[in-house]
């Protein structure tokens, strides 16, 4: 049986393809828990019935399950439990209803795995991570968003349709917050090593850069009834694999600043290096006076939720 042990809180879409991702790296035992016990259960029988075609095996297992003392002793907890907005629901109920499933997740993760690195999905991602933070009482490291790996991820995606290269040529940064105030940076996302403004025109690129801050609400429109799955579930099983491995991987993600980039107490997407410590630095570029003013104006959108949150939220 595997050293590790990672568990995703929430088993709906991003959950249960997030564990189906990790459980292909061969890295860790998987435990999902969601209060609908029975559907957990069957998706883990399922991707364990899926192992002698997809590379994994009783090397590892994987638990589904209601019951949150199963994620004891666990390396890393993703928390993806919480609803979508319905509709009549505006930002405020969705704050709410939300804040309150990662307050409850994240109690438990205290009680039954005090010593877990935490990576936040639920939504409003940013914010969540705050009720994530002030619940736990964790160290500011241990507690990290995944937003910027996925927003790189489709900005990657946007430049190698475009261009028609690999996709593993395409590396991107993406900096803030989670939503329509993200700061794609061009001139910092490369082909092979070759910036995307020696490739591009300008206005071609402003298009590409539109299209990575609506890349999720492009597929909610899609879909109708729902929101997008395998690629936020792809840029966690990522994150999980850094910290599992400790490879140091360096990616954006929502970590807490005091004072990096000129922004103090608050969630934002920065680039970071991520190991079995969480968050074990934060990477402070250089940048230019447009790129830090769209990062303040991200990180302003950020901090009006907090302040929402705040009318209401008590961390006991």
């Amino acid at each position: 049986m595997s050293k590790n042990k990672v568990s995703i809180i929430g088993a709906g879409n991003v959950g249960a393809t997030a564990t189906y991702y990790i459980a292909e790296k061969v890295i860790a035992d998987l435990v999902m828990v969601d209060i609908a016990g029975g559907m957990t259960q069957a998706k883990a029988v399922d991707f364990l019935h899926a192992g002698p075609l997809r590379g994994y095996d009783v090397s590892i297992s994987i638990v589904g399950t209601s019951d949150f003392a199963q994620i004891a002793d666990s390396s890393v907890v993703v928390i993806t439990a919480g609803l979508p907005r319905k509709p009549g629901m505006d930002r405020m109920d969705l704050l709410k209803v939300n804040a309150g499933i990662v307050k409850q997740a994240a109690r438990a993760i205290v009680e039954h795995a005090p010593n877990a690195i935490v990576i936040v999905v639920s939504n409003p991602l940013d914010i969540m991570c705050h009720v994530a933070l002030r619940s736990t009482g964790f160290d500011l490291r241990h507690v990290v968003g995944m937003a910027g790996i996925l927003d790189a991820t489709r900005f990657r995606f946007f430049v190698a349709e475009q261009l028609g290269c690999a996709l593993s040529s395409v590396h991107a940064m993406v900096l803030g917050g989670h939503g329509d105030q993200m700061v794609p940076l061009p001139r910092l996302t490369t082909v092979s090593g070759v910036p995307i403004t020696e490739l591009m025109e300008a206005a071609t690129i402003a298009r590409l850069v539109d299209r990575t801050r609506k890349g999720g609400a492009e597929i909610v429109g899609l879909l109708k009834t729902g929101s997008a799955y395998y690629a936020p579930a792809a840029s966690v099983a990522d994150m999980v694999e850094a910290v599992i491995t400790d490879r140091k991987h360096l990616a954006p993600c929502a970590a807490y600043l005091r004072g990096e980039y000129g922004i103090d107490d608050l969630f934002i997407g920065v680039p970071t290096i991520l190991g079995k410590n969480g968050v074990e630095r934060i990477i402070e570029l250089e940048l230019r006076e447009d790129e830090r003013a769209q990062l303040r104006t991200s990180a302003d959108a950020v901090r009006k939720g907090v302040d929402e949150l705040n009318t209401f939220f008590k961390p006991t």
